[in-house]
C-alpha cells in the first residue's frame, strides 16, 4: 500500500475515534451509553491519538512515519467505541467476544510492525509483541474493573467473561503478530524473486 494511501487511512481513524468520542459524551443519556461510564472512558480512549506521534518524535523522527502503526493502534479503541454508539454491545452478546479477539489482533499487528522497523529478529519481534497484548490485556481487564467498582453498573463483569477476555484478547495478539511477520517475509520474498528476475534478464 502506498504512503499516500496509509495516510489517508490514519486521517480517517483518528477523525472517526474524535466524532465517535463526541457522541458518546455529547448523549450521555443514550440507552446504549447507560451504565458503561463512556464519560470516564473518553479521555482515555482519546490518548492513543498521541502514542505513536510521541514515541516516534522521542526516537529521533525516524523516516517513513509509520501511518500504519499509528491507525492499527487506534482502531480498536474506534471499533470498541463504534459498538456502544450502534448498540452492539447491547444487543449481540457475541460483540464483546469479537472485539477482544479483533481488537488485540489490530493493535499487536501495529506492535509488531513498530518491532520489526527496528534491527529485532522474527521470532524476538513475535515474542516481544504477544508479551505486550498479554500484558495489555491484564492491565486492561484490571482498568474495567475499577471503573465497575467506581459505580460503573453496565459493564456485568464476573470471572468467566474476565478469563474469557484475557484467552482471546492474548490470542488475538498471537494471531497479528503472526500475520505481520508472515505477510512481511511473503513481501520480502516476492521483492527478491523480482530482484533475482531482472538480474537475470
Amino acid at each position: 500500500m502506498s504512503e499516500d494511501r496509509q495516510k489517508q487511512i490514519l486521517w480517517v481513524v483518528r477523525a472517526a475515534l474524535v466524532v465517535a468520542i463526541l457522541v458518546t459524551v455529547s448523549f450521555p443519556s443514550w440507552e446504549q451509553f447507560e451504565g458503561k461510564g463512556m464519560l470516564f472512558r473518553a479521555p482515555f480512549y482519546l490518548l492513543p491519538l498521541a502514542v505513536v506521534p510521541t514515541i516516534w518524535t522521542l526516537r529521533g523522527r525516524p523516516a517513513p512515519y509509520p501511518y500504519a502503526v499509528d491507525a492499527l493502534v487506534i482502531a480498536p479503541f474506534l471499533l470498541d467505541t463504534l459498538g456502544n454508539v450502534f448498540g452492539f454491545y447491547n444487543n449481540y452478546a457475541v460483540t464483546d467476544d469479537v472485539l477482544h479477539f479483533v481488537n488485540w489482533v489490530l493493535l499487536i499487528a501495529g506492535v509488531t510492525i513498530a518491532l520489526r522497523r527496528t534491527d529485532m529478529g522474527r521470532l524476538n519481534a513475535w515474542t516481544t509483541a504477544y508479551g505486550l497484548g498479554g500484558l495489555a490485556i491484564i492491565w486492561w481487564e484490571f482498568a474495567e474493573y475499577i471503573v465497575q467498582e467506581l459505580g460503573t453498573a453496565g459493564l456485568g463483569l464476573t470471572y468467566g467473561d474476565t478469563i474469557g477476555d484475557l484467552l482471546l484478547s492474548s490470542t488475538g495478539g498471537a494471531v497479528g503478530a503472526a500475520l505481520v511477520i508472515a505477510l512481511g517475509e511473503r513481501n520480502r520474498s516476492s521483492a527478491d524473486a523480482l530482484a533475482g528476475g531482472s538480474v537475470q534478464v
